[in-house]
């Protein structure tokens, strides 16, 4: 348990959400979740002391997710609640998926920094940005402008955009803002088409690049593998052969695979890095829903794809 002078060494800012998703005939069933929420969970299950700092409602959906980050063994004093409406995301159709967001004046809106503990803004901790929060304008400004002094002192800053269809050309801004001030970015095919609203991803992924070329780049292909970028040196890795039950949380964990890593060994290469993400987007594919892996199994699958990385560059 932290005390009141201890703070997690990774936070992940943004949104926890319910996903309400449609079933057969008129069933709805709602799962917690939310993108930056879900990095967090990835964290502390691989032994990370983690945050998720954001705000939820105070009533069953946001009281669900309290509990779902206290289970998770989430630093609670960075999670706020108050009495504003809940953040839903209503999956009405899920195959094609299809879905949009009902939270004009909720609870995430009003997250606030300055009710944060005193002190725990170092150069120390990882801090995590990426999802909606950062489409939807109030909660950006809040976020861009924590992102900010996180970078003034020297603090790690890691993003995914993790595209969705919140982010139209008024997103763009802040989505090269967030590039130019992240150590880490991770961004997957899929967002790369819908941020630059292009099928050039080759050329979306160079523009991207050129915000920030002393970033760390991991561009996720799905089952084609992913591939990491720094300076001139990139290293390619494909996923092993594993029985997918669904690929929910699978970005997310590969994000947390890769923070992990650097966390954990500084030193090390960026082929190293790029196996832990690998391995742990492969084991989040292997169960339902957005279940992170355990360090072990982590490292257990990072010793198996060791034989098959692949560098160039």
């Amino acid at each position: 348990m932290n005390t009141s002078t201890t703070f997690p060494r990774f936070i992940a800012a943004g949104e926890a959400l319910t996903d309400l998703i449609r079933g057969d005939g008129d069933a709805w069933h709602a799962k917690v979740g939310g993108a930056t929420w879900n990095v967090a969970r990835v964290m502390a299950k691989l032994g990370i002391p983690s945050a998720f700092a954001g705000a939820v409602s105070r009533d069953c959906f946001g009281d669900e997710l309290v509990e779902a980050s206290r289970a998770a063994g989430l630093d609670l004093r960075f999670l706020q609640q108050n009495a504003h409406s809940p953040l839903l995301a209503v999956v009405h159709q899920t195959n094609p998926p299809a879905y949009f967001f009902v939270g004009d004046d909720s609870a995430d809106l009003h997250f606030d920094p300055a009710q944060l503990p005193a002190g725990w803004l170092s150069r120390d901790i990882w801090l995590h940005f990426g999802g909606i929060s950062l489409a939807r304008p109030r909660l950006a400004n809040t976020l861009l402008q924590l992102a900010r002094d996180a970078r003034a002192i020297g603090a790690k800053i890691s993003f995914d955009p993790n595209f969705r269809v919140l982010m139209n050309e008024d997103y763009d801004p802040v989505l090269r803002e967030m590039a130019q001030l992240a150590d880490v970015i991770k961004v997957s095919d899929e967002d790369l088409r819908g941020l630059f609203r292009t099928d050039d991803e080759a050329a979306a992924f160079a523009t991207l690049r050129s915000w920030n070329p002393q970033a760390l780049y991991l561009y996720t292909r799905g089952a084609a593998g992913a591939s990491l970028y720094h300076g001139d040196a990139h290293w390619q890795q494909t996923p092993p052969q594993m029985k997918v039950v669904d690929t929910v949380g699978a970005g997310d964990a590969s994000m947390g695979g890769l923070i992990w890593s650097l966390m954990q060994h500084p030193q090390a290469d960026g082929a190293t890095h790029l196996r832990h993400a690998v391995a742990a987007g492969s084991l989040a594919c292997t169960r339902a829903g957005a279940n992170p892996p355990e360090a072990a199994e982590l490292c257990e699958l990072y010793k198996v794809l060791s034989a098959t990385l692949l560098q160039t560059g």
